[in-house]
Order: C-alpha cells, then sequence, then structure tokens
C-alpha cells in the first residue's frame, strides 16, 4: 500500500507519486476541495448576468475574465501539485482547508469587484486579492514541504515556492494600493503572466513533477461536470422565470428540454477525446492542455451566465432584447467549441478536416438560433435550436468521424 492510499492520516513525507500507478482516481479530499468552485463559479457568472442584462457588455466580460481567471488559475496549481504529490496526510488535508477558505473568500469579494469595474474609477478587488492569497500561501507551504522530504525534486519545489511568493507580494500591493483603474489592469495583466510562467520556469528549468495523467485528465474532467452546472442552474432560472410569467407552457418545456440538451451536449462532445492516453504518452503537452481549458472553463461558465441573462429577458426586466439575450449563450458555446476542437488539435498534433467540417456546422447552427429569434422565434426556440449545435458535432463525431479519431489517436500514442 503507497502513502497515497494509506489508511489513517497521521504525517507521512510528501514525496513524488508514481505517475504510472494503477487505479489512480480523484480522492473524496479533491471533491470536497471542487464543492467550493461551485460557489465560486456561480458567483461569477450570477454577477456577469447582472451587468449584460443591463447592457454593460465591456464591464462584464472584464471582470469576468478577471475572476475566472483567478478561480481556475488556483485550482489548476492545486490539482497538479495534488496529483503529483498529494499523501492526504492531515498536513495536507488542512492545506486544503486553507485553500477551500480561499476560494470562498474570493468569491465573496466578486460583487464588489463587478461593481468597481462597472464603475469604471478604480478596481475594487481587495477581497478577491486576499482569497487568491489565502490559497497561495497555502500552496507556497505545500511547495516548501516538498522541497524538504523529495530531494530528487528540492530545486523544482523551491522554484515554485520561491515565485509564487515573489508573485503574492505583487498582489498584496494592491490591497493597500488603490492606483486608476488603467494602472491597476497593467500590473493585474503582469502579475498574470508571472503566474503563468511559473510552472513552465521551475519545470524545464529543474524538473518535471510527476503528475499522473490519467488522474489529471479525470480532474479536469470533472471540473468540466462542475461548471456544467452552472448551464443547469441558468436553466433552472429560465424555466422559472417563464413559470412566472406565463405558467407551465409548451414554451416552459421548450426552455427545459433545451437547457437540458445543451448541458448534455456539451458533456458529450468534451469527454470524446481519451486526453489521459494521450497525456500518459505525450506528457510535454500537458502544459497546453491544462492552460487551454482555463477558455473553456469560462465558455462553460459563461453559457450559464447567458442563460440567467435570457431569464432576466423573460421576466421582462432586462435592458436587453431576446436577439441579443440570446447572443450571451450561444457566443460563449461557440467559445468553448472552439477551445475544444483547437485543444484536441494541439493535443494529438493533428488537424482533421472533418473535426474542422463538424465545428463550422455547429456555428452554423449558433448563428441559425439567433436568425430565429431575431425573426420572431420565443427564447424557449433559439434555446433549442442552440443546442442543436454539439448535436451536429456528436452525429458527426458518431458517424464519420469516429474512425478518423481513431487512427489520429492511434497516430499519436505510436
Amino acid at each position: 500500500m503507497n502513502e497515497g492510499t494509506a489508511l489513517g492520516h497521521g504525517l507521512r513525507r510528501m514525496t513524488g507519486r508514481d505517475p504510472r500507478e494503477s487505479h489512480r482516481a480523484a480522492t473524496p479530499l479533491e471533491l470536497l476541495f471542487d464543492l467550493t468552485f461551485v460557489v465560486a463559479f456561480s458567483q461569477a457568472g450570477t454577477q456577469t448576468a447582472h451587468l449584460l442584462e443591463v447592457g454593460h457588455i465591456g464591464p462584464a466580460i472584464g471582470a469576468f475574465a478577471f475572476s475566472v481567471f483567478a478561480i481556475c488559475w488556483a485550482w489548476i496549481n492545486y490539482s497538479w501539485l495534488a496529483s503529483a504529490f498529494g499523501n492526504d496526510d492531515v498536513f495536507f488535508r488542512l492545506a486544503t482547508l486553507v485553500q477551500m477558505v480561499g476560494v470562498l473568500v474570493l468569491a465573496l469579494g466578486l460583487p464588489p469587484l463587478f461593481h468597481s469595474l462597472d464603475e469604471g474609477e478604480h478596481l475594487d478587488n481587495g477581497i478577491v486579492i486576499a482569497g487568491y492569497v489565502i490559497m497561495r500561501v497555502s500552496t507556497v507551504a505545500l511547495w516548501l514541504r516538498v522541497a524538504r522530504h523529495d530531494p530528487a525534486l528540492r530545486r523544482t519545489a523551491l522554484a515554485y515556492a520561491t515565485l509564487i511568493g515573489v508573485a503574492q507580494l505583487g498582489w498584496i500591493v494592491q490591497i493597500f494600493v488603490n492606483p486608476p483603474l488603467g494602472v491597476t489592469l497593467v500590473i493585474t495583466t503582469t502579475l498574470s503572466l508571472f503566474e503563468l510562467a511559473t510552472p513552465l520556469f521551475a519545470e524545464y528549468r529543474f524538473g518535471f513533477t510527476p503528475w499522473h495523467p490519467h488522474h489529471i485528465a479525470e480532474r479536469y474532467g470533472l471540473l468540466v461536470i462542475i461548471t456544467l452546472g452552472e448551464i443547469v442552474l441558468g436553466t433552472i432560472l429560465a424555466i422559472s422565470a417563464v413559470v412566472e410569467e406565463q405558467g407551465w407552457t409548451f414554451e416552459t418545456g421548450l426552455v427545459a428540454f433545451g437547457g437540458t440538451a445543451l448541458a448534455f451536449g456539451l458533456w458529450w462532445v468534451y469527454f470524446t477525446v481519451p486526453s489521459g492516453d494521450v497525456l500518459a504518452r505525450h506528457p510535454r503537452r500537458g502544459f497546453v492542455w491544462g492552460y487551454g481549458h482555463i477558455v473553456l472553463f469560462a465558455a462553460l461558465a459563461g453559457t450559464g451566465a447567458g442563460l440567467h441573462v435570457a431569464a432576466f429577458v423573460i421576466e421582462g426586466v432586462a435592458h436587453l432584447g431576446d436577439t441579443a439575450a440570446l447572443v450571451t449563450v450561444v457566443a460563449p458555446v461557440a467559445v468553448f467549441l472552439a477551445a475544444l476542437f483547437t485543444l484536441t488539435s494541439l493535443l494529438v498534433l493533428r488537424f482533421d478536416i472533418v473535426d474542422l467540417g463538424l465545428f463550422v456546422g455547429a456555428l452554423v447552427v449558433l448563428a441559425a438560433a439567433v436568425l430565429a429569434v431575431a425573426a420572431g422565434a420565443s427564447m424557449g426556440v433559439g434555446i433549442v435550436v442552440a443546442a442543436l449545435a454539439p448535436v451536429v458535432v456528436i452525429v458527426g463525431f458518431e458517424t464519420v468521424g469516429r474512425r478518423r479519431r481513431e487512427a489520429m489517436l492511434e497516430r499519436a500514442l505510436a
């Protein structure tokens, strides 16, 4: 029995785990950790929807991008570290608890962040940064523990701890200094790029950590399911709006079916690629694959926010029209499909013309949904038509594309 599965949770050495460990799966602790991100994504989606429904598109997109990056980046760092070194002892569990507290603090800071960016004078990101720093301090403690317990990866762990610590000093300064919005955006962008560069520098310069490819693929898949929950939540809000305005009508059924089918279709499309197998064969491709998922997660959360906007429109309280509201749904769906197509191509280093054709077909369906609502169709009809976009990809994959995908994967795994 290895350290990662040993019974009891007394202090154990935090050393690299076997990246070829059989039957490696997400732990109950990791699943509990993920639950806090449900709250964070929900807060981001709700605040985005409120700005979108009054027509403040720029502030909505800017604040949403900032918040989703902070949420996803903290999750990514913890998940890869846990995959490589998670030993589930009392120290690791308590460090995870600190991370969870940080996520909740970050979520509490999102409303003032969105409001301040909407006002346009300065960025009230103090609470968000405080939550983020709480998470990162816990991460630094874990990396220092790795440096102490694993001599082979000591330099890598110290590089992580040092660079993450330096970045946090920059973030903390922003809590106490309140520069103009433009200056804040420059500082934020610089620090974000520094954070993104940290794993690349630490791993390529001092040695690669022994993360588990199938475990990582599963962890990303689980977060995809969590963000799909935002689409389900948006669907519930839209259904409630229809029932309140019209009662239980045919339109209610359209909204219910369309929103659920959209979430289901996007789930199906995402899991058509066995990412774990390719990552096991080509682990260095994990950086692009892992970073690229930030866009994918944002797109799913954005789709949920768009359905929330649709609920506002159905209730008659939004400043947007039906067509514009549906665009807030279909635009992130298009981004999701584009991100998934790109990530798949980069993962297997192959460009498949059939996949491109299916992607274009899905975009045509999304455009048809918008045109239908613009021509007078109801919001329910527009959502149902939009839900057909992933169906185009699914049908094409299961009929024509599956054999080509199998051949492409065989070449990638050769």
